[in-house]
């Protein structure tokens, strides 16, 4: 019997958006290296002269924390990584 109402549209988006394993776990690995390139950033920004860079810097690192949870968020919901 094919699903009826609101689970009718759902049920091919989710058989889109789901992926393999090992691309979950690739996702989930360019996740953590954006966390990485982050953390070096936020330091960066707090240690290396000149001052003017410091803004920018914290910026970038923000952007790439929120890209990198992003990544891990889709890994761990549609690439059954965890």
């Amino acid at each position: 019997m094919p699903p009826s109402g609101s689970d009718a549209t759902l049920a091919p988006m989710s058989l889109m958006l789901a992926f393999a394993k090992a691309t979950g776990v690739r996702v989930a690995e360019i996740g953590f290296l954006l966390m990485l390139i982050a953390g070096v950033w936020f330091a960066a920004a707090e240690t290396l002269n000149p001052e003017r860079w410091r803004r920018t810097r914290t910026i970038v690192a923000g952007v790439l924390l929120a890209v990198s949870g992003l990544l891990l968020i889709i890994a761990t919901h549609w690439g059954q990584f965890g």
